[in-house]
């Protein structure tokens, strides 16, 4: 792996890490009764995600342009499974952080309800005294969050399988646009803009049926109907269901591709 690709794949992992610990920052929520402030805050972890999604395209094109030739798709194929186990490791270790990220964030909620000031947050979390908070309350997930799952999912099969199904269909989209102009370069431009093809679907399902599952349920814990154990249940299976689909995404790749490159040369 040159040097290149090994930023990408490090681009990927910071989008799907943050992305997994989105989850927790409901949690958090809860925990301080402060949902608003929350999401609010975890806004700034979702502008670095977008910008390394900034960055991941055009690295990723323009090594795609620099390889086209003859073995150009076996290589690049190759290329693009890295960027998806990249995203898979990425999920697994926000899993992984998922207790102690948020621990810190309820700190960091409460830290911003006393000065009201995102700069003072970023300075009391990385000078006074924040790094080492962090430190005392690392851990990692408890095995009885585990075990229980054996004794219900906390959220439905249904919400479940669109999970795996518009996490997949999310994390393939732009790789298989990509990778559709490796197949036939004669289409690559068009086939670079088309990840809405693919994005669009993953986007449709969490908007309609995911994120309003999980706010209801996030409100239904803050007024007593679900409980907190209930709702960590809930967040470890789409976790699961987010690994679940990185690992899909693989598989959805070459259909993918081909897909757009049949649309390129329709439109």
């Amino acid at each position: 792996m040159d040097t290149q690709l090994l930023f990408i794949c490090f681009l990927t992992f910071v989008i799907h890490l943050i992305g997994t610990l989105a989850y927790s920052v409901r949690i958090a929520g809860i925990r301080t009764k402060r949902i608003a402030v929350s999401l609010a805050l975890f806004s700034i972890l979702v502008l670095v995600s977008r910008t390394s999604n900034s960055f991941l395209g055009p690295f990723l094109a323009k090594r795609v342009e620099t390889s086209l030739g003859g073995l150009a798709s076996a290589s690049l194929l190759n290329d693009f499974r890295w960027l998806l186990v990249s995203a898979s490791l990425a999920t697994v270790s926000g899993a992984l952080l998922i207790p102690t990220f948020q621990r810190v964030f309820c700190r960091a909620v409460m830290h911003f309800q006393v000065h009201r000031s995102v700069p003072k947050l970023i300075l009391h979390g990385f000078f006074k005294g924040g790094l080492s908070y962090v430190r005392d309350v690392a851990t990692v997930p408890a095995v009885r969050n585990m075990t229980d799952l054996r004794s219900g999912h906390g959220v439905s099969r249904r919400i479940t399988l669109l999970n795996v199904g518009a996490t997949a269909l999310w994390t393939v989209g732009v790789f298989a646009s990509l990778y559709a102009g490796v197949l036939d370069p004669s289409v690559r431009v068009t086939s670079s803009t088309l990840s809405s093809i693919i994005n669009g679907g993953a986007t449709i399902m969490m908007a309609v049926f995911i994120d309003p599952h999980m706010s209801a349920m996030t409100d239904d814990v803050i007024e007593g109907k679900v409980t907190e154990g209930q709702f960590r249940k809930a967040v470890v299976w789409l976790v699961g269901s987010r690994l679940a689909g990185t690992v899909m995404a693989q598989a959805l790749l070459v259909p993918a591709a081909l897909l757009i490159t049949s649309v390129a040369h329709v439109i």
